[in-house]
């Protein structure tokens, strides 16, 4: 998986980036999970992945490429007050079920 940033802009005002990137996806043939772009983006930009999000990602039909756009917050609590609930749930590892015993 190969990620390439399009563009990059800072927004002041929500003290935030904001982000279009392309994966490339030959090697694992399917998307790419939000979670493993996340990690890749936060990596390429430096920053911690609990402040980068992914808000959309698309493959174009045909091809091994995604589109998508992301923001990087200055910090968790200016992602918590800016994105809304169901992309922060999205970008967020589930947590397994526990099995019960007997």
């Amino acid at each position: 998986m190969k990620i390439k940033i399009i563009s990059q802009k800072q927004n002041p005002v929500l003290k935030r980036k904001e982000i279009t990137f392309e994966v490339e996806h030959k090697e694992t043939r399917g998307t790419p999970s939000r979670l493993e772009v996340r990690k890749e983006l936060a990596s390429k930009l430096e920053s911690d992945v609990e402040l980068v999000y992914v808000k959309r990602m698309e493959t174009r039909t045909g091809t091994m490429t995604a589109f998508g756009e992301a923001t990087a917050y200055d910090s968790v609590e200016q992602a918590r007050l800016v994105e809304p609930e169901h992309i922060i749930t999205r970008n967020t590892p589930q947590e397994k079920p526990k099995e019960s015993e007997g």
